[in-house]
């Protein structure tokens, strides 16, 4: 055994014991650090970008240092490759996917592609900010509607602002920071009345969490030819957030448009470890299951405070933290835990990714320090 993953197993044994004995029959396996790669703690515990603790997995690992010999050529016929992989798994042909560099480039291409110049998007507040920030600086409009009292969105609200002057609807779903998801059946309903009006986009980075038997996906509409965008990412339950790989759904006469625009393809290394990652059934489901004990971690600790929060269907929780958030995030800096940043207006409010184990427990550690 080398000295890294015997002090990774070992950081990963001691701290879960750490947690009075909450989870020590979750420890990691010797062999499942070696399978799964569990980030190493660091001087800094980072729960501040809901990024998966794990992987990229050994499997995944392998495949991206075989593709090195590949490095030489450029990644189209690569990509090319991955979205044929990705239409049978979507259920739709090449010519509906994208690939791109992390879902991010996808939101941005589609904001400038379809709302630059002076078309408005409408979105919710507080989301995820992407498409919107690109989209200004190319003289897109931005609609704000308030998420509601439940911190999800205000579907009907959306709808009455839909005018001519509209040229997408942002959705993320699960949202990010407030982690809620729409009913599925107003959810459907929503995506089939805006689609008729404008395009729908579904920024669906976080759909591998939810738990909800059945939960649909918006690329059922893209199958009948909607105007819906989908996207998809490597970076969350796949492990993969520094490969920068990600993909687009839409039917082809928007993928058209939209591949005017694209700037990248990603690259050969992400491109061979996206495609082993979908194969690596186990990692997947190890991913899901470390993600649901943290969150059960984070919400005993929230309880044991009464800080209230959001249930989570995503791999952060939204909580309340009763404070300015500006002045809890140094105070846990200063802890040795990076939190996430302020997300307007709600400025008392914390999101917290989840982490391995032993960071969790750090995270609690620090929690209870302040609020103790």
């Amino acid at each position: 055994m080398n000295r890294r993953v015997w002090l990774k197993s070992t950081l990963i044994s001691g701290s879960i014991a750490s947690l009075g004995g909450v989870g020590l029959a979750n420890a990691l396996t010797l062999e499942e650090v070696k399978k799964f790669n569990p980030r190493p703690l660091s001087g800094l515990i980072r729960l501040s970008s809901n990024e998966n603790p794990y992987g990229p997995s050994k499997r995944v690992q392998k495949a991206i240092t075989t593709a090195f010999d590949h490095g030489c050529r450029y990644p189209y016929a690569y990509a090319d490759e991955l979205a044929e992989i990705l239409a049978k798994k979507e259920g739709v042909t090449r010519e509906h996917i994208i690939i791109c560099g992390g879902s991010t480039e996808g939101l941005k291409v589609t904001g400038l592609t379809f709302a630059s110049g002076g078309g408005e998007i409408i979105a919710a507040k507080p989301t995820f900010l992407a498409m919107m920030t690109y989209a200004k600086q190319w003289g897109a409009s931005i609609n704000w509607v308030p998420v509601d009292n439940n911190k999800g969105y205000d579907v009907d609200e959306i709808e009455k602002r839909i005018s001519s002057k509209t040229k997408l609807v942002f959705l993320c779903n699960p949202n990010n920071p407030t982690s809620t998801i729409l009913p599925s059946k107003k959810l459907t309903d929503f995506c089939d009345t805006v689609s008729n009006k404008t395009i729908l986009f579904s920024d669906e980075a976080y759909y591998d969490f939810i738990e909800e038997p059945n939960y649909p996906s918006m690329v059922e509409f893209v199958k009948q030819e909607k105007n819906v965008i989908v996207s998809r990412t490597f970076s969350k339950v796949y492990g993969m957030a520094g490969l920068r790989i990600g993909y687009l759904i839409a039917k082809p006469e928007l993928t058209q448009k939209l591949r005017r625009n694209m700037v990248a393809y990603s690259n050969v290394l992400a491109i061979a470890g996206a495609k082993e990652a979908l194969l690596d059934k186990e990692f997947y489901a190890f991913s899901l299951q470390k993600n649901r004990e943290a969150k059960a971690l984070i919400y005993k600790t929230l309880d044991q405070f009464e800080l209230p929060y959001v249930k989570s269907s995503t791999n952060f929780i939204f909580f309340k933290s009763g404070k300015d958030i500006r002045t809890l995030h140094k105070e846990m800096m200063n802890k040795g835990v990076l939190i996430g940043r302020p997300f307007p207006p709600f400025f008392d409010w914390c999101r917290i990714s989840t982490g391995t184990l032993e960071e969790v427990s750090m995270f609690t550690k620090a929690l209870s320090s302040i609020y103790g």
